[in-house]
């Protein structure tokens, strides 16, 4: 289990429930959003309630989100709330399970807020593990991740890829660094939901990705717990139409992003975080493009320059200057690394990339040479392919090795077995 961050200088927020109980309020309010559910809703909440009764040492309350059901859904809702006195209903007049959880989520008294989806597929062992952190507030949001080391899934492969699929267009996209964005088994303190629940736009599946990206560009730890997961069966959730709209929120977001329309320093300013915003690829990609271009302008006026030396004593000097230079500007600009903390490492990593370079460089000169008495401008030109060639090259090592963000900004601490 691991707690993922932006910023190194946490801040312990108070105890939730030292909080709770001097108000005289549950600790934790979980969420079940339900639309037409009537076959598996009173099995389910009774099944929680059982659970957060006899396992969870906390006072709890259970928030039926009732997202304009037009089946039994509401009259079993309410059946379940005249049973238990910890469960309530909440009926909501247009479907979207976003609105649902923002609706309950911004009107609740609870410290610490969760939710989970009808049919329980995740094991609930793992929520004690998922809203402990929240509690003590060593952490901000809370994520169940089928993704991590130590869970166990139990689906069909062509959700299995989905999944993989979409993490890894968030991560190369919106420079996202959790591990799973749509499990239905997520936590976050309301102390930290305030501020942030305004700025989420979407209303459907997408909201959970929208709150845990603007959560990192603002700062927040994000705790992530292994899960057992076994798929519905009889889960009615349209793939394909469910992938066009998280599609579509994703390029909302980047315009977004780039736009200036969403406020991510004046989030970030709520709640006092001081870090660097993650950066997506298509920026990271503009800066590393432009140091590049300014890198190969410098390697080829040194090597005009050291020419007289021989061709790949110049080559050497000119590419061993300007990959010292480069490293130095991709870290600060690109990948937004500062200080001096794994400066030489990071120095060091670049020399080994800058060898790869080297390699291709000097094996299209030696390749060059051996065929042909090349011209200068023939020369110079072969050297500026290598050169693009090994551009791509070290921007996929740059960002995949030596500045990846598990490396750089991104705490991991082992908070339990």
């Amino acid at each position: 289990m691991s707690t993922i961050a932006a910023d190194t200088d946490f801040a312990v927020r108070p105890n939730a429930a030292l909080a709770a109980a001097a108000r005289g309020v549950p600790v934790l309010d979980v969420v079940v959003p339900v639309y037409n559910e009537q076959a598996a809703l009173a099995d389910s909440i009774r099944r929680l309630h059982r659970y957060l009764a006899e396992e969870l040492p906390l006072s709890f309350r259970i928030t039926i989100a009732d997202n304009a059901s037009v089946d039994a859904t509401p009259v079993i809702a309410e059946t379940l709330a005249e049973e238990f006195a910890e469960v309530r209903v909440i009926r909501l007049e247009q479907k979207g399970r976003g609105r649902a959880l923002h609706a309950v989520w911004s009107a609740s008294d609870a410290p610490v807020l969760a939710y989970m989806d009808v049919d329980l597929s995740t094991d609930l062992a793992a929520l004690a593990p998922l809203v402990a952190p929240l509690i003590s507030g060593h952490s901000d949001l809370a994520i169940g991740t089928r993704l991590g080391r130590g869970s166990r899934v139990v689906r069909g492969l062509k959700r299995e890829v989905i999944s993989r699929c979409y993490n890894l267009i968030l991560r190369s996209t919106l420079a996202a660094r959790f591990t799973d964005a749509q499990c239905g088994f997520k936590a976050i303190r309301a102390d930290v939901a305030g501020p942030l629940l305004p700025h989420v736009a979407d209303t459907g599946w997408f909201f959970d990705t929208e709150l845990l990206v603007l959560a990192e560009r603002a700062g927040l730890r994000i705790h992530e717990v292994p899960v057992d997961w076994v798929d519905d069966p009889d889960s009615r959730v349209d793939i394909v139409a469910t992938a066009v709209a998280d599609l579509k929120g994703i390029a909302r977001m980047l315009r977004g992003f780039a736009s200036g329309e969403i406020p991510v320093q004046a989030i970030r300013a709520q709640f006092g975080s001081r870090a660097g915003a993650p950066r997506s690829l298509l920026s990271q990609s503009v800066h590393f493009a432009t140091i590049g271009i300014c890198s190969t302008l410098a390697y080829l006026a040194l090597f005009v320059l050291l020419r007289p030396l021989g061709a790949q004593v110049a080559n050497l000097i000119a590419l061993l200057v300007t990959a010292v230079g480069n490293t130095a500007a991709n870290r600060r600009f690109t990948f937004g690394v500062r200080g001096s903390a794994n400066a030489v490492r990071h120095q060091f990593q670049g020399l080994l990339v800058f060898i790869i370079g080297l390699a291709l460089t000097s094996g299209s000169l030696w390749a060059l040479h051996s065929v042909s008495d090349p011209s200068r401008a023939g020369e110079l030109a072969v050297l500026v392919l290598a050169n693009l060639a090994a551009t791509v090259v070290r921007f996929v090592l740059l960002r995949c090795w030596v500045f990846h963000p598990r490396r750089t900004g991104v705490v991991t601490v082992t908070v339990g077995a």
